[in-house]
This record gives C-alpha cells, structure tokens and sequence, in this order.
C-alpha cells in the first residue's frame, strides 16, 4: 500500500505543479513571454492568506475558502499591476529585455517580503481541517487538503478549457495567441486581452500558494522560487501554451518528484526530476502534447 500512498501524495504536489502550470502556459500562450515572477506570486498569495487565516481565527471563525478568496483578489490586482507597469510598456522590445525584466519583479518581490514580513519562516495554519479518508481498512489515508487540491485542480482544468473554447474573452484571447496584429485589426483589444491573461494566471498562482503552503505548512519569502521553477518546468514538458499540456506535465512532475524521493533518494528527486525533462525534450522538444510551429522565412 506505500505504493498507492506515494501515488496520492505525486498527484497531490502534481496537481499544486499543474495549476502554476497552467498560469505559466496561458501566459506564454498569449503574450508569448516567459513571467518568471509568477512563483513569486504565490508567495504573495500565501502571506495574505496566512494574514486572512490568522485574523478569523481570533474571531472564532477560520476559513480556507475565505482566505483563498481574499489571496485570489489580491493576487489578481497584483497581476495586473505588474504586468501594466513592468511589462506593457516592453510590448514590441526583444524578448531578453522582457526576460530581465521578469527576474527583476521576482527579485523586487522577494525583498519586499523580507522587508514587510521578515525571513522568519512562519507555520502556516490548515486552512481546511486535518480530517482524513480512509481506504482498505486504514492502510491508506487521504488528508482533506490532498482531495482539495486534487479537486480544484479538476475543476480549473475544465473551467479554462470551457472558458478558452467558449466564452468571447477565451475566444479573444485564442486569437492574439495565433497573431496579435490580426486579431486588433479584427477590432479585439490586445493590450486588454493580454491584462485578463495576467489576471486569472496570478488568480491561479493564488490559489496555487494557499494549497501548497497548506500541504508543506511552512511559509518564507522564498516560497514560492522552486515550485515556480518546477512548474514552468511541468508546463515545457507538457508543451508549452497547452493547457491540456500543463495539467499532464503538472501530474507527471509531482509523481515523479515523490517516486524519486521514496525509492531512490530525497537528495536526487530534483536532479531526477530535470533529467526526465531534458530526455523527453530530446525525443519531442515541443513537449508531450505541445504542437511544432514552422516558421516562414
């Protein structure tokens, strides 16, 4: 049964992995630039539903859909505002400009913590309960925070692919995917469609964070830097700009990443984890379920 407990546990941080994932894909996608600053995003979102959790708890009234939710807005003005001021005035520059720009948010982010919040690492409350399910006799449990995860990740995948394929905005925003000149000529505002992408990927990242820190209760200024890196990682190794892409490689990378440190070594499972990418973008280097662009020239 420690087999099926580690398969849990690989879906569980899997599912963590493909929801960043999937804010990664969508902006890449859209705006075709890579927001290194995304991980740091989910710290944020994590400190603020630390703050949230911390405040109806004295009330006698904890609440992990509350916090979540408040993390959500934040996290989504957040976006916006990042992407309004750091990176909407590069539209049309080389992409390593944008590129360095990104590491500079993320950086601006991380100190900012320290100076609001401290290095102190704080232990983050369980948002929703330590309840657990058993199966086949109590030989394996299955925490709530684990079903949550796994659960809401389910839901946004089907959410972003309804939303994509059938609403005005997914529609919109599909087209400035393909070719943004083409798509402002047909009368849909690029630099608005591109602000919406910014919007649900750090809304995403938000609820990202409240689920990661709920599982590995531990909350810093640096949180959010390796599960950011990892799911842009998950996100290349599905093909990036796929959503169904980011969930498969989300999944894959978690149940790597547990399998790797239960049956090898907790030291290796990261190296492991990067090694499986490489060999895959070897074989297929638009990822497993990403498609080969020809280029005219």
């Amino acid at each position: 049964m420690e087999f099926l407990s580690y398969l849990i546990s690989g879906l569980s941080l899997g599912s963590v992995y493909a929801i960043i994932a999937l804010g990664y894909t969508m902006v890449y996608g859209i705006a075709k630039m890579l927001n290194f600053a995304h991980g740091d995003v989910i710290m944020v979102g994590g400190y603020v539903s630390y703050f949230v959790a911390g405040a109806l708890a004295s009330k006698g009234a904890v609440s992990g859909w509350v916090a979540m939710l408040v993390a959500m807005v934040v996290c989504t003005v957040l976006g916006v505002v990042i992407e309004g001021l750091a990176y909407k005035p590069l539209r049309g520059t080389p992409s390593l400009a944008v590129l360095i720009t990104a590491i500079g948010v993320s950086y601006f982010l991380q100190n900012g913590a320290q100076l609001l919040w401290t290095s102190n690492i704080k232990m983050f409350p369980s948002l929703f309960g330590n309840a657990a399910v058993s199966l086949f006799g109590g030989q394996v449990t299955i925490s709530t925070t684990t079903i949550v995860t796994i659960a809401a990740c389910i839901v946004i995948m089907l959410v972003l692919t309804w939303f994509t394929g059938k609403t005005k905005m997914g529609k919109a925003m599909r087209a400035c995917s393909e070719d943004k000149a083409a798509a402002q000529l047909m009368g849909i505002d690029v630099n608005f469609t591109i602000s919406m992408t910014f919007a649900i990927g750090s809304a995403l990242a938000a609820i990202a964070g409240v689920l990661l820190c709920s599982a590995y209760p531990t909350l810093v200024p640096t949180t959010g830097s390796m599960p950011g890196i990892k799911a842009f990682t998950a996100a290349v190794f599905g093909g990036i700009g796929s959503i169904p892409g980011a969930l498969l490689g989300g999944i894959l990378l978690g149940v790597i990443e547990i399998f790797a440190s239960a049956y090898i070594s907790t030291q290796l499972s990261n190296p492991i984890v990067f090694a499986v990418l490489i060999i895959v973008l070897l074989v297929r280097p638009s990822g497993l379920l990403g498609k080969r662009v020809r280029e005219k020239v």
